[in-house]
């Protein structure tokens, strides 16, 4: 069966420049910009900004997805504004249990800018999702040649063509896929969680992101649960650090039933409690580290995981978080 593209927008389906940009090509017109002549059945999910996405449209996503590999397609490629591509890369890996490839990509410049990069990224994700090489591999971001793992990856430039960094899986070089390494792959999330997210049109629950920097306090986390939120990601300095107000605040949110998962604001590296008066007083407070994710994946996982066993998340938390 030919691979299916799901199209929902972003930059690689935006028209415009040089003046304001607005996602306007369909799949169909994608397709024909990469001069490919396999056979490829379409989707168009959406013509949007990433930058626009919610909970609903994940839920879409998942399910045109889904509904194209149920169909016996081979592979999955799904184009996606880069704004939000690491949370819903990873949203779907939580969620597909399928070998079959899913891949991501997308554009840094628009379709009608000089040097448009879409074309190319698309040639070579059509290319990945084809490969049998690419099975069991997770969803994967294809950009600029390279397929990064969907866990950790993240958008680390807003312009260059190389956006992306993280763990990469393969290199898509003329055309011929080229295995790096292999992603560690965790369980996903249940199969009793309704349509993937509730059955009812309403979202997981409310999980906030809270940063931390130079001089906070606990106002944030408080205004956070205040809300309403079941669970705040602190988005902490080095390597899971937080001032006295901000620890304090996060123990008074565990001790109301809010799960706090604490991430850090750095590009790399894990997080740990190595300072007692940091990551060690968060930790002793109740509040989980989550390793190397970032704070919008971690957000992503807390409020799937939510979602799934509202009253038991931990059992599920810890699955991913080693």
């Amino acid at each position: 069966m030919p691979v299916h593209l799901v199209a929902t927008g972003g930059t690689i389906a935006s028209t415009g420049f040089p003046g304001p940009l607005r996602a306007a090509r369909d799949g169909r017109a994608l397709l024909a910009a990469t001069g490919t002549d396999a056979e490829v059945t379409v989707t168009d999910l959406a013509t949007a900004g990433s930058f626009a996405m919610g909970w609903d449209d994940l839920r879409r996503l998942r399910t045109a997805v889904v509904a194209a590999l149920d169909e016996g397609a081979d592979g999955v490629v799904v184009t996606h504004g880069t704004d939000t591509m690491e949370e819903s890369a990873y949203g779907l890996d939580l969620l597909l249990a399928d070998h079959r490839p899913v891949v991501l990509t997308g554009a840094q410049r628009a379709a009608d800018e000089p040097g448009a990069d879409g074309p190319a990224n698309l040639r070579a994700a059509l290319t990945l999702a084809s490969d049998p090489a690419a099975r069991g591999d997770g969803v994967l971001v294809c950009f600029d040649g390279e397929a990064f793992a969907a866990r950790g990856v993240a958008k680390r430039h807003t312009l260059a063509a190389g956006a992306f960094g993280g763990t990469v899986v393969h290199r898509v070089v003329d055309g011929t896929v080229r295995r790096v390494t292999r992603p560690v792959r965790r369980p996903v999330l249940p199969a009793t969680l309704p349509a993937t997210l509730p059955a009812t049109e309403t979202d997981p629950p409310r999980v906030d992101v809270v940063a931390a920097h130079h001089g906070a306090d606990g106002a944030l986390v408080r205004a956070a649960v205040a809300a309403g939120a079941r669970g705040v990601v602190l988005a902490a300095v080095g390597i899971g650090n937080a001032s006295p107000d901000v620890v304090a605040a996060v123990g008074e949110a565990v001790d109301a039933g809010v799960v706090v998962l604490v991430a850090s604001r750095v590009p790399e590296g894990p997080v740990s409690p190595r300072y007692a008066a940091g990551g060690g007083a968060l930790a002793d407070r109740g509040a989980l580290l989550v390793g190397d994710l970032s704070p919008w994946q971690a957000r992503m996982l807390l409020g799937l995981a939510l979602a799934a066993d509202p009253a038991r998340p931990r059992a599920l938390l810890d699955e991913h978080l080693t």
